[in-house]
């Protein structure tokens, strides 16, 4: 039933029938229709009551609105209710919307604060602490007006200065006062006009590699902007406007990227997490060290290479090699050295250089970058000993620590007083006036470089993280070595790293291989002619057996260096034949012990029977040959040959030829390639 006549203010709400149905109040229908039902009904739409309990509903779609004056007094209530939540909700959504709108402003005051100098800041600071001396007299007692006075007067400040400050802060929280009275004036300077063209070309002069001066810039972009109508300002000022380019931005463009690189901090490598010989690095560094280097009869003046390997846990020294230039033989060798004392890596570090690089090393692993992978390519010691390679970029201490430990050598064992007068300095620029006075002799070089390194192992005292402050390279080394899990070569092992690899082929004729000059050879060869094989030798001792692998890593065995004779050497040549005869009796026994059935017998096997069997059917040739006889040629009084040899001619003749085949011993084939 409808109540009293209420008239409606602003507050309250006009809800649609579809609106009414969805708050599903008591009473009341839960669907349009049954609202618009009970409208009728009730005659909710009493033409007298349009505007004050129902209207008509403006904009899309039409149709009419009603106010809760209409509803039940129970409907009324629980729709008061839904309402009285909703604005709580809203007005609680717009006090966070404040509270983070106030806690942006709190943000700004004090990030504006934080960027202005300290002469401004001390300003702020200034008038913070007289308007606290305000405070404090206004909660002593004191009048306000009176307060401001008396502070005014001691501060030497003006009152409306100080009513400024309490406007400055008006609405702000306690605790950001002394960020909301810092001056907000700032010098507001007329940029100065330059023409964009003119511009373009100053940023493309400045900013080059060549690292042209400002002022040479400066005055090539004047003199064409006479000529091309550019305004340009002073020269300080576009100075200025460069300089607020990003450093970075400025170092790539005038420094190059590696200058760029070395701005961005360097990444800190923990180290610790390995245990000794798990992970080593290495790399070669040259002497500025002048040495005596005999070779080959005679004797270079030259700056020797040091190979060396480290532990990555420890930073001790494990092995290393001087040579003339840094070559595969030379990590090689180095590398095998360190194995063969500590043990095998499990991981290895090395720069991605054409001798760490070679095919000797890390032949097999896919991404060495340097050698293209061939199937017949002998695989490398590294991964035939289960030892993970990692690439590094060249001249990079942060990934190769050794280079840190060459930097020590080039001071330690470079400068050191034995060298004196062969020091060559470590750029062109930086010889000594003594330069090229001296050549070290290499005994006396390796010596001193030995001490050295064996000193840096076992100076005590190193800061590193490992060695504490307290301990050396070696004795850090030595506690973790004890406890490590390594594993140490063995003796099928020690030849891939004493012998280099090679993909060569076995000689098709006798099975021979020849290696720089050499000629090696073995029975085991005899079946592999033609083929290609791998081969571990020394290159510092090439008479020395040769090892012979298939490419596929079978061991086949040693094979020995032939050693050439001299032309007229009995000796030699009896030794030969001596050989040769030992070599021809083995294959005999072989022989022997190898055919169950004596010729004799095969013979009797295949023997024919003795009246074989005439076939039955005779098959006569249908057409006959004639045979002419040829007249004698006879040149000048060369006398004709007889038709036959007589019966004590053949005799002699058979003898004679059973004589040299007894001399001879025995005929073999001639191959193809010796006729």
């Amino acid at each position: 039933m409808m109540g009293a006549v209420h008239y409606v203010d602003a507050s309250v709400p006009w809800l649609s029938a579809a609106e009414l149905a969805a708050l599903r109040l008591p009473r009341m229908p839960a669907t349009k229709q049954g609202i618009q039902a009970r409208a009728a009904s009730e005659n909710w739409m009493s033409p007298e009551r349009e505007g004050q309990t129902w209207r008509r509903r403006k904009g899309q779609g039409g149709g009419f609105e009603f106010t809760p004056y209409v509803l039940p007094m129970e409907a009324q209530a629980e729709l008061a209710s839904q309402l009285h939540r909703k604005r709580q909700e809203e007005q609680a959504e717009a006090e966070r919307a404040d509270a983070a709108m106030g806690e942006r402003h709190r943000e700004d005051l004090w990030r504006r604060f934080d960027a202005l100098p300290d002469t401004l800041k001390e300003k702020a600071r200034r008038a913070h602490r007289i308007i606290e001396a305000v405070e404090l007299m206004e909660r002593s007692g004191t009048v306000k007006t009176i307060a401001l006075m008396h502070v005014a007067r001691q501060e030497s400040v003006g009152v409306t200065t100080i009513h400024n400050w309490y406007r400055d802060i008006r609405g702000i929280d306690r605790c950001d006062w002394l960020a909301a009275l810092a001056p907000h004036y700032a010098g507001a300077a007329k940029r100065a006009e330059c023409s964009p063209e003119a511009w373009a070309a100053l940023k493309a002069d400045y900013l080059r590699l060549s690292q042209p001066r400002f002022t040479d810039c400066y005055r090539r972009l004047a003199d064409k902007a006479k000529g091309s109508g550019w305004s340009i300002p002073s020269e300080k000022t576009l100075k200025r406007r460069m300089d607020q380019f990003p450093p970075q931005l400025i170092t790539v463009c005038r420094k190059g990227e590696e200058a760029l690189k070395r701005m961005f901090p360097a990444q800190v490598r923990d180290r610790s997490s390995f245990h000794a010989m798990e992970a080593v690095n290495a790399d070669g560094h040259k002497f500025d060290v002048f040495v005596a280097w005999p070779e080959g009869g005679k004797v270079k003046i030259l700056r020797p290479i040091l190979v060396a390997f480290q532990d990555l846990r420890s930073g001790m020294i494990l092995a290393w090699r001087l040579d003339i230039s840094e070559n595969k033989e030379a990590v090689r060798l180095a590398f095998g050295d360190m194995v063969e004392r500590w043990g095998i890596p499990k991981m290895c570090f090395l720069d991605n250089g054409r001798n760490f690089a070679s095919k000797w090393l890390t032949g097999g692993v896919e991404n060495r970058y340097r050698f293209k992978v061939r199937e017949d390519e002998p695989t490398g010691i590294m991964p035939q000993l289960g030892v993970e390679v990692h690439w590094t970029w060249p001249y990079s201490g942060q990934s190769k620590p050794i280079e840190r430990a060459f930097r020590d050598f080039s001071q330690s064992i470079a400068k050191h007083p034995a060298f004196e007068g062969a020091y060559t300095g470590n750029n062109p620029m930086a010889k000594p006036e003594n330069y090229g006075s001296k050549a070290v002799p290499l005994d006396e070089f390796i010596k001193v470089v030995a001490e050295g390194i064996d000193e840096h192992n076992n100076r005590a005292g190193r800061r590193s993280r490992v060695c504490g402050g307290t301990l050396s390279f070696a004795q850090a080394f030595a506690e973790s070595y004890v406890h490590a899990p390594i594993k140490k070569a063995t003796a099928e092992q020690r030849r891939l790293w004493l012998m280099a690899a090679e993909s060569i082929n076995v000689g098709r004729t006798d099975g021979s291989i020849m290696l720089e000059g050499n000629r090696f050879w073995a029975d085991f060869l005899l079946p592999l002619r033609g083929q290609s094989v791998v081969v571990r030798f020394d290159p510092q001792a090439l008479q020395e057996d040769l090892h012979v692998y298939r490419l596929d890593g079978t061991y086949l065995g040693a094979a020995q260096c032939l050693e050439p004779a001299g032309f007229a050497d009995k000796s030699a040549a009896q030794a030969d034949n001596r050989r040769r005869a030992e070599w021809m009796k083995a294959a005999k026994r072989m022989k022997a012990a190898e055919l169950d059935m004596s010729l004799g017998q095969l013979q009797a096997l295949y023997a024919p029977s003795a009246t074989p069997d005439e076939p039955e059917d005779v098959i006569e040739a249908k057409v006959v040959r004639p045979i002419f006889s040829k007249s004698p040629v006879v040149v000048g009084n060369t006398a004709l040959a007889h038709a036959a040899f007589a019966d004590e001619d053949e005799d002699d003749l058979e003898r004679a030829m059973a004589m040299e085949r007894a001399a001879r011993g025995y005929l073999r084939p001639v191959e193809d390639e010796e006729e």
